[in-house]
């Protein structure tokens, strides 16, 4: 933000009317707050130096240099330019490259990131967005939502009481994978062992590249044509070849490690023997779960490059099995605004995970909550949740005439989800790791909130223009409207005749 005035360019704010929900929005949002909580992730941290050896007038020493606090790099870019790029990116479902993209061409997005004056270019490297999104963790996007939940606190939209009762439910949040069959699994296996051999250095015999592709649309073939006997020697091919490039490789750098050829193998060896240990192990992993069609004690592997998925079944007729994370999802009974989003490794059961949520949701809205409404995946976990009222469909008989009109709105919580999903990018996460995971659903409860505050403000403005019409009446609605007019007209021209 520039403190001085361009002579020679408009300001954003003549650019825009000010009147539509996101200019208001962003006059609404609590920035120093949000900047204040997120500053110490930003503070230069103190680095331990290295000891090296120098030579002086007295002969050789040991001196420690690169410790301390560096002010050497590039400085960094404003914390609410990149927190409002988060905002707008899950608020309207753009990607990290179409986000910059359209933030380049939208003077109300760069007045909503805090500029004063339009400028025609990219806000920052997309790459920067995620070294960012890291950076704050799943803690500092916690942050951004409960600073969504008291904006809307604050302009009036939702009060304290209404916090204090509130719908849970979970969902699964899908992951960024194919669809994991034997035969894809299996072929993505044996492609990257050949490539990390080629990284190693490592020749191999024989790498199957064309009988993997025929076999690969062999297996396809059969399973479309429900021929799973066929299909099964297909994948027993497939096996095979993969556990023979692990052996080969395994038997290579076994011979290097031994042999010791040159410095430069062996320097190599020791910097990739993690990711050859690893590869190796996914691969067995793979033969083996293929092999039997029940694994015992060891989870499978759904993806190669996000050993996280899960496999889910949520007992759905249309999709039966989904493969990602759970998250669940607390929200207001009346008025629909998110309070928490928290996922959960490793497909808990959802009673269980309802202790967690309620934690959350409390810090969150800063609201003790007292009455809860779930679905019967919920019960028998009330002794777990000490002070809290769970109420769902199981409780019917004992419940009163306005609790059951309450349970009516359990439901209301399932569209939120579809929001969600179709609206805030929580259908794929394609971020890395337990962690991207996290941080993916909080930023999505994030987005929808955003979305709900544009569209209160823009019901209220409709309520003030609604209750004008009620106290002036139209005819007198329209003269005070034709008057407003003509002002800004006479100070428009007024204007033009000063620069003139």
């Amino acid at each position: 933000m520039s403190p001085v005035n361009d002579f020679f360019r408009s300001r954003i704010d003549q650019m825009i009317d000010l009147r539509l929900p996101l200019p208001v929005l962003a006059s609404h949002m609590p920035w120093q707050e949000i900047e204040a909580s997120l500053a110490h992730n930003f503070a230069r941290k103190v680095k331990a130096g290295k000891t090296v050896e120098d030579i002086g007038l007295f002969g050789p020493s040991l001196q420690v240099v690169g410790g301390g606090v560096s002010n050497a790099g590039r400085p960094r870019l404003p914390i609410r330019l990149m927190v409002s790029l988060l905002y707008l990116k899950h608020a309207y479902d753009e990607s990290d490259e179409g986000l910059c993209e359209r933030w380049a061409d939208s003077p109300s997005w760069q007045y909503f990131s805090g500029l004063d004056y339009f400028e025609n270019r990219l806000p920052c490297d997309p790459t920067v967005l995620v070294k960012f999104r890291k950076l704050i963790g799943e803690e500092g996007v916690e942050e951004l939502l409960s600073h969504t939940v008291a904006a809307a606190q604050n302009m009036k939209f939702v009060s304290k009481k209404q916090m204090e009762t509130v719908v849970v439910d979970s969902t699964v949040q899908h992951k960024a994978v194919a669809h994991p069959t034997d035969s894809r699994l299996l072929e993505v296996a044996r492609h990257k062992l050949v490539e990390l051999a080629k990284e190693c250095g490592l020749s191999l015999k024989q790498t199957f590249v064309k009988e993997s592709k025929q076999l690969t649309r062999r297996a396809g073939g059969y399973a479309h044509a429900k021929q799973f006997r066929r299909m099964r020697k297909v994948i027993n091919r497939q096996r095979t070849i993969v556990g023979r490039l692990s052996r080969e490789i395994q038997r290579q750098v076994a011979n290097q490690v031994n042999t010791q050829i040159t410095s430069q193998v062996a320097t190599l060896s020791a910097e990739l023997k993690g990711m050859i240990t690893e590869a190796l192990a996914k691969a067995q992993r793979l033969m083996t779960q293929t092999k039997h069609r029940k694994s015992k004690g060891t989870p499978k592997l759904y993806s190669w490059h996000a050993p996280e998925t899960e496999c889910i079944s949520k007992g759905k007729a249309r999709t039966p099995y989904e493969f990602g994370v759970k998250v669940g999802i607390t929200s207001t009974i009346k008025g629909n605004l998110i309070l928490g989003a928290r996922s959960f490794p490793n497909n808990p059961f959802d009673g269980h995970t309802l202790n967690e949520q309620l934690e959350q949701a409390s810090i969150i809205s800063n609201a003790a909550i007292k009455n809860v409404y779930v679905d019967l995946g919920y019960r028998g976990v009330d002794q777990d949740n000490p002070g809290v009222s769970i109420k769902h469909r199981g409780k019917y008989k004992s419940l009163t005439e306005q609790e059951r009109k309450l349970l009516k709105r359990r439901q209301a919580i399932e569209p939120i989800i579809g929001h969600l999903k179709s609206d805030n990018r929580m259908n794929r996460c394609h971020l890395k790791g337990p962690e991207g995971d996290a941080i993916h659903a909080v930023l999505c409860a994030a987005g929808y909130n955003i979305r709900w505050l544009l569209r209160m403000i823009r019901k209220k403005g409709l309520g003030l223009y609604l209750a004008l019409i009620k106290v002036l009446g139209l005819g007198g609605l329209l003269a005070k409207v034709t008057e407003i007019i003509e002002a800004e007209a006479m100070s428009r021209d007024r204007n033009l005749v000063i620069a003139a």
